[in-house]
């Protein structure tokens, strides 16, 4: 399956565009004082977070690949990274909306 690089590079883009617009509206993220965990909002941006800059830093590579800074094995392990990264989190979403769904099915 090829993907264009237009409808990559827009797909990035409007990711970045989410987590920047979550991190400016979200309240004061972090520990829950109730359970002492993490909030879990917290860790999604954190996990969102880490999947952009595996992003960038893969853009990166592909600018430095075109100034000749870098090879292309390198790029290619960078790709290879940003693709695992982005089908975790796609996985993880997945099963958001399937637990959502099922919640959604229980009689009250």
């Amino acid at each position: 399956m090829s993907v264009p690089f237009s409808a990559a590079s827009n797909a990035y883009a409007s990711a970045t565009k989410l987590m920047d617009h979550a991190a400016k509206s979200a309240p004061s993220m972090g520990m829950d004082d109730t359970t002492g965990g993490q909030d879990f909002s917290k860790l999604v941006a954190d996990s969102m977070g880490s999947v952009l800059e595996t992003g960038r830093a893969t853009d990166q590579k592909a600018m430095d690949l075109v100034d000749g800074k870098a090879s292309v094995v390198d790029v290619v392990t960078a790709i290879s990274e940003t693709e695992v990264a982005l089908e975790t989190m796609v996985t993880i979403r997945d099963r958001v909306i399937s637990a959502y769904e099922e919640i959604m099915r229980m009689p009250i």
